[in-house]
C-alpha cells in the first residue's frame, strides 16, 4: 500500500493559497496528485490505488443481486 506524501512522485504542493484554512505556509492537509488532476488528503492511502481497488470489487462482488 502507498501512501499520499511528497514522497509519491505525482504529489506537489497545492497551488491554493490557504488549503488547511489557516493561511500559513506550508502547513497543508492536503496535496495535489498530478494522476487524478485534484486535491487528495496528505498522508492517507494512495486515491489512485483506493479508486483502482474500488472498481475491481464494484465489478466482482454483486453480480445477480438486486436491490
Amino acid at each position: 500500500m502507498r501512501w499520499c506524501d511528497l514522497s509519491c512522485p505525482e504529489a506537489g504542493f497545492p497551488k491554493e493559497n490557504a488549503v488547511d484554512g489557516a493561511g500559513s505556509c506550508r502547513t497543508f492537509a492536503a496535496l495535489y496528485c498530478a494522476k487524478l488532476g485534484r486535491l487528495v488528503a496528505k498522508n492517507a492511502p494512495c486515491a489512485v490505488e483506493a479508486m483502482a481497488r474500488g472498481a475491481k470489487g464494484k465489478d466482482s462482488g454483486d453480480k445477480g443481486r438486486t436491490a
